[in-house]
């Protein structure tokens, strides 16, 4: 973390206003309050979160800024409440939309539990401000909010543990998709729980307007056919706004607020558009700092550097994207079929990631077969798997790796079903994963959990490929086959492996073979066995090895849950085995690798490493905190050598 400079936005003008619900029209004075809270609010999220992008660690503006006006309002019915006015209010903003954490670190500096200063640091590494809030981790912040859509069903728990006290949530049209969010619907009307949700409908999401993508999609009417009290209005009309979270206060029972605006409203070159919901760009971030006569937050972002760059490997060349590339290489193969044969035969299903999983590409060159499939993961899964359910048609289907935990259930019934499924799971591990804990994916062997007489007649299969070639040559290999077949990348971008002469390892010649694994480099003292964006890093580490004396080797087991033989024969005689993965110590690779030796006749040591602490922040750093860098991947080896 840098070292801190004077906050450049006094926030210390911010004023603190109790208000009582009972009173449902604000004076000259309070209007006057409260409005210039909510701009030094804005300004201070548009300025830290911007810091955030100009450092290269990204972030997000816009939900947070939206919401600013529900929040100060709802801020100042607790002030009222701490002060023993009536209702009771639990003073937590629970949110559904973890990217607006903004909000949660905002609000902890002005309740004194995070110096202002601390916000020059959003999402940096060892900052503790990471891009979802984390409880017992940041000081002030209160909530775990988890990932989108996943909150409400808990804020119902601690609504009923506070049965004389209003809980608010706030919610948006993107995070109230998401199944969940229509069982917690179901039990607050039937509990009378004294829930409100204050819902952000800007309709905007990552991936588009779900106005356009998403027809019939109407969070009022779908929260008002569930049974609740759904008030419609103008999110940037104060007097309103306010009035009808008054009333919602005083009344019983749930009661959702559905506050209508465009996204990052006033802020030129992002209003409306989805951009607004990542991180604002430097140049509209100073154009509205200028605007607001902000000079010295001004002069402060012109003067923020990017973070530190990743450091260079040995044995590593040219940078690929994995994530990116799966789209492309999809397209390649599509194009061989004709038009008649795609639409018969695939679908892609997308879950508004398309563009950090690559399908982005296959919207526009083959919209035919590409499903605008919202924020729905379970239910767009068990659509693709349904599509895939005869010989010869498959479902294609993507989002992040950390939502694979979401979709066990559904996995299962498509097992069942002997459907075809090619999955793309994208930012896996933890690496350049500045959302933080939450969002690694972590836990991607709990895929391989079908019973071993079916898997048998009608397949499982966990491929993560080490660098972009190999990528291209499971892809080809594995897409069409039958079965379920999950295909693993990296957030970061990761370089193409290289032998000993400078050679790509998976250059021309080279073909993927389901279930084989790699030497990557041969080594009579040991071997570490590594996969994904582990292996180049462990490359280093093993041709430092190799530079001090100690002759170790490394295998690449790029499909996950099969065992090779001949390569476990080898591993078997080996003087040590270590494993080294991205992936959970708890559930990983490495925690069912040593009993598969050992039913070979291993005797050697072993061992493994993987992601065992909590997140970080930052982007590449994440992994040298997990040990997982060169220098920790040595450091364990030679603790196992002894």
């Amino acid at each position: 973390m840098s070292t801190a400079t004077a906050f450049p936005i006094d926030l210390d003008a911010f004023q603190p206003l109790p208000l009582d619900p009972s009173s449902v029209t604000l004076t000259d004075e309070q209007r006057e309050t409260l409005e210039a809270n909510i701009q030094l609010c804005r300004d201070a999220i548009v300025f830290f979160t911007a810091v955030g992008g100009a450092r290269g660690v990204g972030g997000h503006t816009g939900g947070a800024y939206d919401t600013v006006p529900e929040v100060m309002i709802a801020y100042s019915f607790m002030l009222h409440a701490k002060e023993g006015g009536q209702p009771g209010v639990v003073p937590i903003f629970f949110d559904e939309a973890g990217h607006r954490v903004a909000t949660q670190y905002l609000m902890a500096a002005l309740e004194g539990e995070l110096d202002y200063e601390r916000l020059l640091h959003y999402r940096e590494f060892d900052a503790h401000l990471p891009g979802h809030p984390e409880r017992n981790f940041t000081p002030g912040v209160k909530i775990s909010s988890g990932r989108l859509g996943h909150m409400w069903p808990y804020a119902n728990g601690v609504a009923m543990a506070n049965p004389d006290s209003v809980v608010f949530l706030l919610g948006s049209d993107g995070s109230q998709m998401e199944g969940n969010d229509a069982e917690a619907a179901r039990l607050a009307v039937s509990e009378n729980l004294n829930i409100k949700l204050l819902v952000d409908d800007n309709d905007v999401t990552i991936a588009g307007h779900p106005s356009n993508y998403m027809k019939g999609y109407d969070v009022a009417a779908t929260l008002q056919g569930h049974g609740l009290d759904v008030n419609t209005g103008k999110g940037e009309d104060l007097d309103d706004l306010y009035s009808r979270m008054c009333a919602a206060v005083t009344s019983e029972g749930p009661v959702a607020l559905i506050n209508k605006r465009p996204m990052a409203p006033g802020i030129e070159g992002i209003e409306g558009s989805t951009h607004g919901h990542d991180v604002i760009p430097t140049d509209a971030a100073l154009t509205y700092l200028k605007g607001r006569g902000l000079d010295e937050a001004v002069a402060f972002l012109e003067s923020v550097e990017k973070g530190p760059s990743q450091p260079k490997y040995r044995g590593s060349g040219d940078m690929g994207k994995n994530r990116s590339l799966f789209g492309k290489i999809v397209n390649e193969l599509l194009d061989g079929m004709s038009e008649e044969d795609r639409v018969a035969s695939v679908r892609v299903f997308d879950n508004d990631l398309e563009g950090s999983c690559g399908l982005d590409s296959i919207r526009k060159e083959h919209p035919e077969v590409f499903v605008r499939g919202g924020i729905m993961e379970r239910g767009n899964f068990s659509a693709a798997a349904g599509f895939g359910y005869e010989e010869g048609k498959q479902g294609i289907y993507a989002t992040f790796s950390a939502f694979l935990e979401m979709i066990i259930s559904e996995v299962t019934m498509a097992r069942m079903n002997y459907s075809n499924v090619l999955c793309h799971f994208s930012h896996s591990g933890c690496d350049q994963m500045a959302d933080n804990s939450c969002h690694f994916g972590i836990n991607s062997l709990f895929a391989d959990g079908g019973i071993e007489e079916l898997d048998e007649h009608h397949p499982t299969r966990l491929y993560f490929p080490a660098d972009q070639h190999q990528l291209r040559s499971c892809l080809n290999k594995i897409f069409f086959d039958p079965g379920l077949r999950f295909l693993f990348s990296n957030r970061a971008p990761v370089p193409d492996l290289l032998d000993e002469d400078g050679n790509l390892i998976y250059g021309d010649g080279y073909e993927f073979v389901a279930g084989k694994d790699d030497v990557i480099r041969e080594g009579t003292a040991g071997y570490v066995v590594s996969f994904g964006e582990t292996v180049y890093r462990a490359l280093d580490a093993v041709i430092g090895l190799k530079e001090e004396g100690l002759d170790v080797g490394l295998i690449n087991k790029s499909t996950l849950n099969i065992y090779d033989e001949a390569m476990m024969a080898k591993l078997a005689k080996a003087p040590f085995v270590m494993v080294a993965e991205g992936y959970n110590v708890k559930t990983g690779l490495g925690s069912r690798f040593g009993s598969q030796l050992l039913k070979r006749g291993f005797t050697g040591k072993y061992d493994y490493i993987g992601v065992h602490r909590e997140g970080s922040g930052g982007l590449w750093q994440q992994m040298g905190y997990q040990g997982l860098d060169p220098e920790g991947i040595a450091r364990s080896v030679k603790e196992l050598v002894g």
